[in-house]
């Protein structure tokens, strides 16, 4: 790993009235933030934007009237994650409530279709009959498959979130935030989020018409959704601007009165959390997982029957197959991390060596894995890394993620420009990207990404910074600022979870659980001792008796064990003193 560097938060000033509710730390982490005024948490749904900003949502509305008019058959074409599977449950279950007649999804296996409306999922997606193809969380960049969805006489509605290319689909409708001309604000609504508002949209639509009162039907609560779209939006790491929040937010609270789809709350289960206490990184790092495992080593309907059920029972055992599926993936990982890692020993390579733009590949990894295993090997370089495994028909596929400065979706775009035909197909975000291309192009794709992350990056950008928020004192490490900094949420990407660093003795220290590291630290001003985890260390470094005194940075969190509730430290970084 890369020197790390740590920073403490720029403290703006926290003293204004408003804050007066909340104690002087939480006060300190939201005015970091630019939190100024407590309504821009986005507790209150009435704070949500309105869907009128969002461009081609009256066509979107308008023909997803005609098919509910004409009792249409609708299939919902999905993606095979976490975001893509929410998405598939949001509009199979809203559509259902606003009254259609006949509603279905189809989610192309990863390994025999890819990602997106492509032409031959069409041709899978025909052989059900319907007369509207909804894609969600997908279909920005489905230029063929929209082409072959009307050569066999199917209309589409492209909902989606991802970066548009060159060129966009000719559908009868896209509903994307991050289309041209689009001017809804908030730009970093993700698939879940976007299906969500079409279902409002339209549900105002019809009330206007008066469908309801002639379908003898209640007009429906989509509010009982969110659970699904908190899930969705957390999962897939989009930023938690204040719109994202109010979803979260209202998600969360309806988990947590247990009014949640029986999916949900089985996945709860069977991941050892409590609903009662559920917070954003349950989601993220529980639930998400699980319900992702499904997509990348099986089929991710495993994961929508699960969110789909109303039988608990049966959403239960669909939930145990994934929690197996998720340990599976997990073994697969660590086995594929240890082989990069040999693959970078092997290479002789320091830190001054290491390409800029680092792309590893090996034979036998398992294209369902990749993008953990770049995330994994990204953070322990601190440069954006492609992970690739052998797809289909000569073709390698790469997953990407990157580090702040550097849009690898927008990277990889330079490099197809400046290399026609190096790439045959890529898409995604600023942080995370998929793309294939022939095998045999490795190592020119190799040199060219290397060379576009060199025009972007300077060496003060793969230098690995962390942002704290300062130092608490002995007086402040209580169970009471602990439950009120995990109540301040939701927490999540842009809008981070507290973070304190500090100087400590190290009194003990042991390994638990193969690779967490237990132990006990001093504060050496009060003396007060304190419980302290770090999860995944390396345990070639860690533990150390040769160490007494460390740099931690940690988050304050509360361990329940056998009825009794103590404080401890959640330790991201450990550096010895």
């Amino acid at each position: 790993m890369s020197d790390l560097i740590i920073n403490r938060r720029p403290q703006p000033d926290s003293s204004l009235p408003v804050f007066s509710q909340v104690s002087e730390v939480l006060a300190r982490v939201y005015a970091s933030r630019g939190i100024s005024d407590l309504e821009q948490l986005g507790r209150n749904l009435k704070e949500l934007l309105p869907d009128s900003g969002l461009k081609g949502m009256d066509a979107a509305v308008e023909r997803l009237i005609v098919a509910l008019e004409k009792r249409e058959s609708i299939l919902i074409v999905g993606d095979f994650d976490c975001d893509g599977a929410t998405s598939t449950a949001v509009a199979m279950l809203g559509l259902r409530m606003l009254g259609a007649a006949q509603v279905d999804y189809l989610v192309p296996n990863r390994f025999e279709y890819g990602y997106g409306l492509s032409p031959e999922i069409v041709e899978v997606a025909a052989t059900q009959n319907p007369q509207l193809l909804i894609t969600v969380d997908n279909g920005i960049s489905s230029i063929s498959g929209v082409e072959r969805a009307h050569a066999l006489g199917l209309d589409v509605i492209v909902t989606d979130h991802h970066l548009a290319g060159s060129e966009i689909p000719e559908a009868c409708a896209i509903v994307n935030p991050n289309q041209p001309g689009c001017e809804f604000i908030a730009k970093s609504t993700c698939g879940v989020g976007v299906i969500f508002y079409v279902l409002i949209a339209l549900r105002r639509a019809l009330g206007q018409r008066g469908w309801f009162e002639k379908q003898g039907l209640a007009v429906p609560n989509l509010a009982e959704l969110l659970d699904l779209v908190a899930l969705g939006t957390v999962a897939d790491v989009v930023p938690l601007e204040q719109n994202n929040r109010t979803l979260v937010y209202q998600g969360l609270q309806r988990i947590r009165a247990g009014r949640a789809r029986p999916g949900i709350l089985a996945l709860i289960e069977v991941s050892g959390r409590h609903k009662e206490k559920l917070v954003s990184t349950d989601l993220g790092f529980a639930l998400a997982p699980r319900l992702n495992a499904a997509g990348r080593l099986e089929d991710m309907s495993i994961g929508i029957e699960c969110l789909l059920s109303e039988d608990y029972d049966y959403a239960r055992d669909l939930a145990n197959t994934l929690d197996e599926l998720n340990k599976e993936r997990r073994s697969i990982e660590q086995e594929m991390q240890q082989q990069a890692l040999q693959l970078l020993d092997q290479l002789q390579l320091d830190e001054q060596q290491l390409p800029w733009g680092l792309c590893l590949f090996d034979e036998g990894w398992h294209q369902g894995v990749i993008g953990i295993l770049a995330s994994r090997i990204k953070d322990r370089v601190h440069r954006p890394v492609i992970a690739f495994a052998p797809g289909e028909n000569g073709e390698i596929k790469g997953s990407a993620r990157s580090i702040s400065g550097f849009h690898v979706r927008d990277g990889l775009d330079a490099v197809a420009a400046k290399h026609p035909g190096l790439i045959s197909k890529f898409g995604g975000h600023a942080m995370a990207a998929g793309l294939s291309f022939p095998a045999e192009s490795f190592k020119a794709f190799c040199e060219a990404f290397d060379n576009e992350v060199k025009r972007q990056l300077s060496e003060a950008d793969l230098q690995q910074q962390i942002l704290t928020d300062g130092e608490l004192n002995a007086n402040q490490i209580n169970i009471r600022l602990a439950e009120e900094l995990r109540e301040g949420g939701p927490w999540g990407q842009q809008f981070p979870a507290p973070l304190f660093d500090g100087e400590f003795a190290l009194l003990q220290q042991r390994i638990v659980g193969q690779r967490h590291l237990k132990m006990v630290l001093m504060d050496p001003t009060s003396g007060l001792a304190l419980d302290a985890i770090y999860f995944n260390c390396d345990t070639q470094l860690w533990p150390n008796e040769g160490i007494s005194r460390v740099r931690v940075v940690y988050r304050l969190d509360i361990n329940e064990f056998r009825g009794q509730r103590n404080v401890q430290l959640l330790v991201e970084q450990l550096l010895p003193r």
